[in-house]
């Protein structure tokens, strides 16, 4: 019986696994765009719920509006708090397929940080993770889609 079930293991889950971890977009799923090279990515474009973790200043809630131009896009606060006011771009990046080729993250009196993210649920959630080197911190930002 252990032999058929690390069989049916072997045979069904695994191959199941592998292929949503290389799924690609396709023309037409939702929120997805189709570039005019014929690429399709995440269409990151609309207001976001935004839920910033800021080490040791605490947590913060914002609304981020991100604009989307081809795989290029920029996230703009649209509340703002005491770390950056309103209208402040919080992330900029390419996209490329349905994940970040890069991202970048406002750092607190830093500037621009390369910054890791990972795009999931259908394109409606992110978690981005600004480093604040300066700091000895890390930002993470979660966003989902309003």
């Amino acid at each position: 019986m252990k032999k058929i079930m690390i069989a049916l293991i072997f045979c069904f889950v695994l191959p199941a696994a592998y292929a949503q971890m290389d799924n690609p977009l396709k023309q037409g799923m939702p929120n997805t765009v189709t570039l005019s090279n014929g690429d399709v990515v995440y269409d990151l474009n609309g207001e976001w719920n935004a839920f910033l973790e800021i080490g040791m200043y605490g947590t913060n809630r914002d609304i981020l509006k991100i604009e989307q131009e081809g795989k290029n896009f920029v996230g703009t606060k649209l509340i703002g708090n005491e770390f950056s006011s309103k209208g402040t771009e919080l992330i900029k990046g390419v996209l490329e397929k349905d994940r970040f080729k890069s991202i970048f993250g406002l750092g607190r009196g830093v500037g621009y940080a390369d910054s890791t993210g990972e795009i999931s649920e259908n394109g409606n959630k992110i978690i981005i993770k600004i480093p604040v080197e300066s700091e000895g911190f890390t930002v993470i930002v979660k966003l989902t889609r309003r």
